[in-house]
């Protein structure tokens, strides 16, 4: 599903459907703000947002075969809570 279908069906909750995009797009920066700043967030039940720290590791160049040093930084890390866990198993 892309955002623009998602946006689509949850519209019918909100007045129009620019209000509708318009909940999204400040759920979606205010998630993506706090993990730039090194927060996290916790929904109660469905997950929690967070950042996690990946160390360097070894790689290799698939074109000349050379062993490369692959650097390590903070990526996005996502835990799926009970809740949502036990929706998605049915």
């Amino acid at each position: 599903m892309t955002k623009g279908e998602f946006v689509d069906k949850i519209a019918g909750n909100f007045e129009s459907k620019k209000a509708a995009g318009d909940a999204v797009d400040a759920v979606l920066d205010g998630i993506t703000s706090t993990l730039a700043g090194g927060g996290e967030i916790s929904f109660t039940g469905f997950g929690k947002f967070s950042v996690a720290e990946r160390g360097p590791r070894q790689g290799v160049n698939p074109r000349t075969g050379e062993r490369i040093t692959i650097a390590g930084g903070r990526v996005p890390k996502f835990s799926a809570g009970a809740g949502l866990k036990q929706k998605v198993k049915g």
